[in-house]
């Protein structure tokens, strides 16, 4: 099975058994997780198409991890001045594994 799902103001393609990596999604670890706000379903041959949602559809889900993510350099320049800024940032993220999804 396929769906598409909206997590964090984003959309995310998943399936039974992938990892997603949301931004800064509330929970602890090894807490199941619900999303209801499912966009689309497949299943083998047939194909849902939610407006907006898909009624009665959920994925469940597992928090894996909390942390951050990878470092992202912010440098900023400015030609015949001597402006250099260099700064880091590391957004605060969550890995889910999917476990189900319900239609």
């Amino acid at each position: 099975m396929f769906a598409l799902i909206e997590a964090s103001g984003k959309q995310y393609p998943v399936q039974e058994g992938s990892i997603i990596q949301l931004d800064s999604f509330q929970g602890n670890l090894k807490d199941e997780v619900i999303f209801e706000r499912v966009l689309l379903v497949r299943n083998q041959d047939q194909v849902v198409v939610g407006h907006p949602y898909v009624e009665g559809a959920k994925v469940k889900g597992m928090v894996l991890r909390n942390g951050k993510a990878k470092k992202v350099m912010v440098f900023k320049y400015k030609p015949k001045v001597k402006y250099r800024r260099l700064n880091g940032h590391r957004q605060p993220m969550t890995l889910i594994r999917i476990q189900s999804i319900e239609s």
